[in-house]
């Protein structure tokens, strides 16, 4: 879902970061604020206060997503849920789950932790501009804690919508896996509302995008695209979760690959093997044992009237938990490295004897198969 990342700091053990999409969020909110909202509803103030108040009402977005994230995570937590962290983005933010709730009941609770954590939030807002009203602290002070009281209603009000995965659409799969005890269909049911709603959104920022209101149009589409995107994407998910776990490494990857001596010079490389095998990764030997492995990344970096200067051995990656498993390690997690790591291949050993090479294509030609003969 997220491309680069900012950590920001860590609450109660919980990494908090933003995607760099939030910085246009953040400008975006701010702008709006400082030249639209608060100079038609609050007037006579000077542009210096405008903008300081936007500056305030951002970061006052930035607390109460964090807040709501927070309070979904602490709830996860509980459960026993392996949390990631909560990342920040243009639409929000997210609280990043390794794996599915493991009952209905933790689903729900989960799932309404947010929208009530973000309802007791715009209370406290709320209760301290009247205490700023009492103590005449400055009606610009004001103006923003009742913007974000507002504004966490909103939030609230938004997510308990029953479009998975917004958190109500989470209520929503909570009750039909309660009622069917199949997370599955559950799953497929409140995806397929959440991207109907999506679509709605889409259709409603079009219709609203030719009638002359450009911005809310154009937030409406995208938005819309994002739930739509999101809900299809939970939904398959899902099914690879359910496909895959519990299945070992060992069980998918090709054993006996092809590799490369060190002393082969990369011209060689490039002809005898990655022109010959249409691979992109090659297993790298020493004699002794597995070194590493070498990338079509490695052979970019060397002008092409060095190659036959250099050699695999030079160029190559070392071993590393970043492209190497051992053959018991879960699928998930190799999924996930692969993931992370950005890695369509990954060498599979114990110490430097080399096992296989695990590929994404071979892990989703078995998901494939096994969707194709156990979905009913």
């Amino acid at each position: 879902m997220f491309g680069r990342k900012l950590h920001l700091f860590s609450l109660f053990g919980f990494k908090v970061g933003v995607d760099f999409t939030w910085v246009l969020l953040a400008v975006l909110v701010t702008w709006s604020l400082a030249t639209g909202l608060f100079p038609y509803y609050f007037k006579d103030f000077s542009t210096a206060t405008y903008w300081w108040m936007g500056v305030a009402g951002a970061l006052g977005l930035f607390i109460s997503i964090v807040f709501h994230e927070f309070c979904h995570s602490l709830v996860a937590r509980r459960y026993g849920l392996s949390m990631k962290g909560i990342t920040l983005f243009i639409f929000g933010g997210v609280a990043e789950m390794e794996d599915e709730p493991n009952s209905p009941k933790a689903e729900f609770l989960m799932a309404v932790a947010g929208p009530i954590s973000s309802l007791v939030l715009g209370g406290v807002f709320y209760g301290v501009s009247l205490l700023g009203g009492r103590v005449a602290w400055g009606a610009p002070a004001n103006a923003v804690l009742s913007y974000l009281a507002l504004l966490n209603v909103i939030l609230a009000v938004f997510n308990l919508i029953p479009a998975f995965p917004l958190d109500g659409g989470r209520v929503l799969r909570s009750a039909l896996w309660q009622v069917k005890g199949n997370l599955r269909w559950a799953t497929r049911v409140a995806s397929a509302i959440g991207s109907g709603f999506g679509v709605f959104l889409i259709a409603f920022g079009v219709f609203s995008f030719i009638g002359g209101a450009f911005v809310a149009g154009a937030w409406y589409f995208l938005i819309g695209l994002f739930i739509r995107g999101a809900s299809q994407m939970s939904y398959q998910q899902v099914l690879m979760r359910k496909a895959l776990g519990g299945e070992k490494v060992s069980r998918f990857m090709k054993e006996q690959p092809v590799t490369v001596p060190a002393s082969t010079s990369v011209d060689e490389l490039v002809n005898n093997y990655f022109y010959k095998y249409h691979y992109k990764m090659f297993p790298v030997s020493n004699g002794a044992g597995l070194s590493g492995c070498v990338t079509t990344r490695q052979i970019k970096d060397i002008p092409r009237d060095e190659w036959q200067r250099h050699t695999a051995g030079e160029i190559l990656e070392p071993c590393s938990p970043d492209n190497t498993i051992t053959p018991d390690t879960d699928a998930l997690k190799a999924l996930a490295l692969m993931k992370r790591s950005d890695k369509s291949r990954l060498l599979v050993a114990e110490g430097d004897r080399l096992l296989g090479v695990l590929t994404l294509k071979d892990m989703l030609k078995f998901l494939s198969l096994k969707m194709d003969l156990e979905e009913q």
